[in-house]
């Protein structure tokens, strides 16, 4: 099992700048694009409704109004007779039409609200989809080197992140447009009576949209510092958690050092965040009480003229009413836009992920793979260094591997073995010197057609939780359907057995994450991604020691069934059994990333050197 990650201290994480925060603004039209593109009619639906919904509140506010000032007409008019004597002589018509109209925008508004909500999820559900699908197609366009960079894993983490919580942001843009409509329209009626309420108003909710800026960016800070404790976070619930690792966790008793680990760490990051919701709630309280102060101001002046008798008690309750709607709706206006450049910095973390370009790729004029292949491969003074590594992989590789030919790879671990498969199915490309396929450089031709004429097996294959035909069927995965070709890559790889034996036979779920799953034994589930090769008609066959956990008979048994199925195929082999690789037509010996000694088994036994050793060594512990 790896070993737990150690808890490093979080360093604290750079402040964007006020300059940093306004670029950032030049995310939010390829987001809106990328909203636009994943419905039209969602969006322009949820755009109309919102439009309409935001002159409804002025609309409510000023038949309000006038619902007041015919009371107090009313009222002023004498006595009242009774209620039925005034319903019959159309006293009360106009307000009566007054309150079914505003009965009725209450209903309207309570009902648009509804169908925008409706829209939004649905929108929401698929921009998420789409976005995740974007994700992880980008993610398998790039360089194996990428994936085993960490600072790329944060960004992965991060973009992983922002696409299940970015569609909020859409929301939020569309009812800031809505809010800025009904602001509009507030704005409007209290110019026609004070257009100075509307100075005061801003001056008020400055210090509050100045406040909310300063902690929306200390939160993307301490969210973007965090990033590594959180995956360590994540890898913690996952390795205390988990059927992989249940069992090492139990004898080794190390599920409380695993807790400890993961309360230290989720303890400072709660910490992190308790301090800075406690600076926030504080300053955001004294700053709001700022914007409550103009209100108070603007009531007691539009009181004042109430009482001289400048308005109506209408006027006077639609005025401080818009007033205060107003100052509501620019405090939410002021934040929402801090809101939003905090957002559209998170937005910078799932762009910058798509802007990543893989460096492994087709040229324009690329060329299709020959078939067949005739000559073979060749490695010309090839060398290869690990990123940020001092140590060279592989050096100075020259050998060649003919159309056909079967070789094996042996040498101790970190000799390169697995280093040269990489850069064979460039997964990699050489630092140094080149890879020629019968005569031209391996990147002359078209990567996805290389890679589908190399059937290929690592050591550590993946378990996929899917049905053991599935399991197989992925080695090909435009053949998933074709069940003939199933069971005989199946049978090929010796794993017929192990699936006839299951209770549901090749549509089994195999696997312990998901209910009737069964799981296998690590030399069952070996057999099933061998298989996987047979899957592929591939030119190439490739098998990384992929039948460690299997015993020697059994391993021989898939190399000899291997050897047979492999007539005029080139075949590489890596494994430590060196009765297994003796059946290879030439054995590379790899020490230090170069090649030692070449030959067949009895040339290498007869030269006595680090080959026959651990030959010796190896054959020593069976006797």
């Amino acid at each position: 099992m790896p070993h737990a990650p150690s808890a490093p201290v979080s360093a604290p994480g750079k402040r964007p700048s006020f300059r940093e925060r306004m670029n950032a603004m030049r995310n939010l039209p390829p987001f809106l694009r990328q909203v636009w593109q994943t419905s039209p009619a969602l969006t322009l639906a949820s755009l109309c409704l919102r439009l309409l919904r935001a002159l409804l509140p002025v609309a409510m506010l000023y038949v309000g109004k006038l619902i007041i000032d015919e009371a107090v007409r009313l009222a002023g008019a004498g006595a009242m007779p009774p209620l039925g004597e005034a319903l019959a002589s159309g006293h009360l018509d106009t307000l009566l039409e007054l309150l079914a109209l505003e009965l009725a925008i209450a209903i309207g508004s309570d009902l648009l609200g509804r169908v925008v909500n409706y829209a939004d999820a649905l929108l929401s559900e698929l921009f998420t989809n789409a976005t995740s699908v974007r994700l992880m197609e980008h993610a398998a366009e790039l360089d194996l080197e990428d994936f085993e960079d960490p600072e790329l894993q944060d960004k992965l983490d991060r973009a992983r992140r922002q696409t299940m919580g970015r569609m909020n942001l859409m929301s939020q843009l569309l009812g800031q447009a809505q809010d800025m409509v009904t602001v509009i329209s507030f704005a409007a009626g209290l110019v026609a009576y004070a257009p100075w309420l509307i100075a005061l108003l801003a001056l008020a909710l400055v210090p509050a949209f100045l406040g909310e800026s300063h902690f929306n960016t200390l939160g993307y800070s301490l969210n973007y510092s965090w990033t590594p404790e959180r995956r360590q976070l994540d890898y913690l619930r996952q390795v205390g958690a988990s059927v992989e690792t249940a069992k090492e966790v139990k004898i080794f008793n190390l599920h409380r050092f695993l807790i400890d680990r993961y309360k230290l760490l989720a303890g400072r990051f709660y910490q992190a965040n308790r301090k800075l919701a406690r600076k926030r709630a504080l300053w955001g309280t004294v700053l709001a009480a700022l914007g409550t102060l103009g209100y108070y101001a603007a009531y007691a002046y539009i009181a004042w003229r109430t009482i001289r008798g400048d308005f109506s008690i209408g006027d006077l309750t639609f005025l401080s009413g818009s007033f205060l709607r107003l100052r509501q709706l620019l405090e939410g206006l002021l934040t929402g836009f801090s809101q939003v450049a905090g957002q559209a910095l998170y937005l910078d973390d799932l762009f910058s992920f798509f802007a990543i370009e893989p460096e492994i790729r087709s040229r324009p004029d690329a060329l299709p793979v020959p078939r067949p292949i005739r000559e073979g491969f060749v490695f010309e003074d090839v060398g290869f260094r690990y990123p940020d590594a001092e140590r060279w992989a592989v050096r100075h590789l020259d050998f060649r591997l003919g159309a056909g030919e079967v070789i094996a790879l042996v040498g101790e671990n970190g000799a390169g073995k697995t280093t040269l498969v990489k850069l064979l199915a460039r997964l990699y490309d050489p630092d140094e010197g080149r890879i020629l396929l019968d005569g031209r450089d391996l990147r002359d031709y078209d990567l996805d057609d290389l890679r589908a004429n190399m059937g290929v097996i690592f050591q550590d294959f993946v378990r996929y939780h899917l049905s053991a035909g599935e399991n197989i069927g992925v080695g090909q995965v435009d053949a998933m359907s074709d069940t003939a070709r199933i069971r005989d890559a199946a049978r090929r790889a010796l794993a017929d057995e192990v699936i006839d034996a299951l209770p549901g036979g090749y549509g089994q779920l195999i696997g312990r994450r998901f209910k009737n799953g069964v799981d296998l034994s690590g030399g069952q589930w070996q057999k099933i991604a061998i298989a996987r090769a047979y899957m592929r008609d591939a030119q190439v066959m490739i098998l990384d020691e992929p039948t460690a956990a299997l015993d020697a008979r059994a391993e021989f048994e898939v190399f000899q069934r291997f050897k047979e199925l492999s007539a005029q195929r080139t075949a590489v082999l890596i494994s430590h059994r060196f009765s297994s690789v003796r059946m290879a037509d030439r054995i590379l010996v790899l020490a230090d990333g170069r090649i030692e000694a070449s030959g067949t088994h009895a040339e290498l036994m007869a030269q006595g050197g680090r080959y026959a050793e651990l030959f010796e060594l190896q054959a020593a512990g069976y006797r």
